[in-house]
């Protein structure tokens, strides 16, 4: 990979299992969770008696010179060497999503390999440790107890608090401080110790260290498994639920060594994914879309939490990583879908369960759909805007992202059925649309953090999108006359909306209000998607000239003409309105260009500046999956709508 990434994936499992690398260099500072907080693993080799460091700072030990470092899909490979030898290092989380109990299982792999730099014989002996402080938001927050599960052929530590509050608190800048850290070996000669130490106030610090005696001539590899039990994953509706991987009984001592029997032929499959991806993206952009996408994939995942509730269906979780911590967001949600209608729909079904339940309930009483279903990871009702008071509510935006991720879904899976079994709030929700989306008064849309915005232009397409979308559902549920008269409906929104909404120079103001204005129109990508042509074709034609020649800076396509800061996935969908593959790389470059100069070194940030790259908030997102945009385009989606 050539992007220098601003911050490099080692364990991307779920918003609390996750630890980076926030430097060039993996020996050359602390590895640490998504939100910037320590999450130390250090990594050192022992080598015919001298130990030299290639993960994390270890005092009193030499370094190990740094030669590569390659990012795919689904695994980070680091190479270092010394004047004895060579050592390659792996990590892979193998987020395959065909697969969801192997999506939600909670162990990720450390792979050694050491070989002769000199042509002499070499005695390798690595060892992985991993402390305490994975299971505390803040380290010495609980006393923490060591175990020790070994088995012949089996090496396995466990480390976890004293004190198990399970799910005892809820919030965004915040680690898990329930449930256990493994470390664990299926290697015949591997050894685990926890080491502990005391601070000042007395409390005792374990950590996990896992030996791997290897030799540069025969058994030259070494596998670590980094595993975490959360013991209870979510709270719903004040019921607490087990991660998926868990739901036929399986407990996590044999999930890890399941996990170790299987890594060859996992991470062959991993290897394959990762290459077909890249393939994709390539030719659905160029080198640079594919790298992003690959930096991405894991990010976007791994903000989620697969569980199972309690009718046995799949949920999947979103964080609101670092914009506020709500869980289930729906306008989160709509973003991210693109990269999970490629690789399983069942994933966006299980982002929209939530918000269906909840709307279910008597406390919603709204008449639109509601932003969120709690704090993460406490899924009791929604946070936002106080729950129900009506002052930051976004009904027009979370009724259209409902509509249309509904429809989305239906069109990926050709099967109607989940959007039946919640047709009376999608029929609700587009009647407001109807009633209240052609100019929508002033209310948010998923661009909160600027403010409310009365007669937006982009929201208003939004609407349109998801009137639409009621008409193919109902398309496909066989009601044609309800069918046609809906689409009728969305024709005649988008005439008044092309009216409106029209600059004297051919392109679109961000309200209608507003001459000479401008906004990303974002939300037409799906005319396209779904194959409408409710816009004429030509519609957005001087819009994308105007965004490469006239609204972007060296780091990317303005979100509109009140800041200019942009949205990494409001710009690919943007980007993917333009008519050619060169358009839309002139545009797409330059969101690689930010993530590859930027100075803040964490997980992909979806709100920068397009002047100078700097984070303006937000980081390790799940939107990030929108960057497959014109993956999904490109995939033929829109060749399964309902008017073929």
């Amino acid at each position: 990979m050539n992007l220098r990434a601003p911050a490099v994936p080692l364990i991307t499992v779920d918003p609390y299992f996750s630890v980076w690398s926030m430097a060039d260099r993996l020996n050359e500072s602390d590895t640490m969770h998504w939100t910037g907080k320590p999450h130390r693993m250090t990594g050192t080799a022992l080598i015919d008696g001298k130990t030299y460091s290639f993960m994390g700072n270890t005092p009193n030990s030499l370094k190990m010179e740094q030669t590569s470092l390659d990012i795919t899909a689904l695994s980070t490979g680091y190479r270092f060497a010394c004047e004895e030898i060579q050592l390659d290092i792996t990590f892979t989380t193998p987020l395959l999503m065909d697969d969801l109990k192997l999506l939600s299982r909670p162990v990720s792999y450390i792979h050694a390999k050491a070989s002769t730099n000199d042509g002499h014989h070499h005695q390798v002996t690595i060892t992985i440790s991993v402390d305490d402080e994975f299971c505390q938001n803040f380290k010495y927050e609980f006393p923490t107890e060591y175990a020790d599960l070994s088995q012949p052929g089996f090496a396995c530590g466990r480390v976890g608090s004293k004190i198990q509050r399970i799910l005892n608190a809820a919030g965004d800048d915040r680690r898990i401080n329930w449930g256990y850290v493994y470390l664990a070996s299926n290697h015949d000669r591997a050894s685990i110790t926890a080491p502990s130490s005391t601070n000042e106030y007395g409390t005792l610090n374990h950590i996990l260290a896992l030996s791997i005696p290897l030799d540069t001539e025969q058994n030259r590899e070494g596998l670590f498994a980094v595993a975490y039990d959360d013991i209870k994953a979510i709270e719903y509706f004040h019921e607490p639920l087990d991660a998926y991987w868990k739901k036929d009984g399986q407990t996590i001592e044999e999930a890890i060594k399941q996990a170790l029997s299987e890594y060859d032929a996992l991470f062959e499959k991993c290897e394959r994914f990762s290459s077909k991806l890249h393939r994709d993206a390539t030719e659905s952009g160029n080198e640079k879309y594919a790298e992003l996408l690959a930096l991405a994939y894991r990010q976007a995942v791994a903000a989620h939490k697969v569980c199972v509730d309690p009718n046995g269906d799949a949920l999947f979780i979103s964080k609101e990583n670092f914009s506020n911590g709500c869980a289930a967001t729906v306008d989160v949600t709509y973003p991210s879908i693109p990269q999970f209608l490629i690789y399983n729909p069942e994933l966006v079904k299980g982002m929209l369960r939530p918000i269906f339940k909840f709307a279910s309930m008597d406390v919603w009483y709204y008449d639109f759909a509601p932003h969120d279903v709690g704090t993460y990871p406490l899924l009791n009702g929604q946070v936002y805007s106080h729950g129900t008071c009506p002052t930051w509510q976004m009904p027009v935006e979370e009724c259209g992202n409902m509509l249309i991720c509904s429809a989305a879904v239906a069109l990926a899976e050709n099967d109607v059925s989940f959007a039946r079994q919640n047709w009376s709030h999608l029929e609700k929700w587009c009647n407001y649309l109807i009633e209240h989306g052609v100019d929508p008064d002033n209310q948010l849309c998923t661009d909160d953090f600027a403010g409310h915005l009365a007669h937006n232009c982009n929201l208003s397409i939004k609407a349109i999108m998801g009137i639409a979308s009621f008409s193919m559902l109902n398309r496909l549920a066989g009601h044609e006359e309800r069918a046609a008269e809906l689409m009728k409906i969305a024709g005649s929104m988008v005439e008044k909306w092309l009216a409106m909404a029209s600059n004297e120079d051919g392109t679109f103001r961000l309200a209608f209000d507003r001459p000479d204005s401008f906004s990303m129109k974002y939300n037409a990508v799906w005319d396209r998607i779904f194959g409408l042509h409710l816009f004429p074709d030509d519609t957005f034609k001087s819009e994308t000239r105007a965004y490469i020649e006239k609204h972007s800076g060296p780091y990317g396509l303005m979100l509109d003409n009140r800041n200019t800061y942009t949205k990494s996935d409001w710009l690919v969908w943007s980007a993917a309105l333009c008519e050619n593959k060169e358009d839309f790389t002139t545009l797409v470059d330059r969101l690689w260009l930010a993530y590859h100069e930027s100075e803040d070194r964490v997980p992909m940030a979806d709100l920068y500046s397009t002047i100078n790259a700097k984070m303006e908030g937000f980081r390790n997102r799940s939107v990030q999956g929108g960057l497959f945009m014109k993956l999904l385009i490109d995939n033929g989606l829109q060749n399964r709508s309902a008017n073929t």
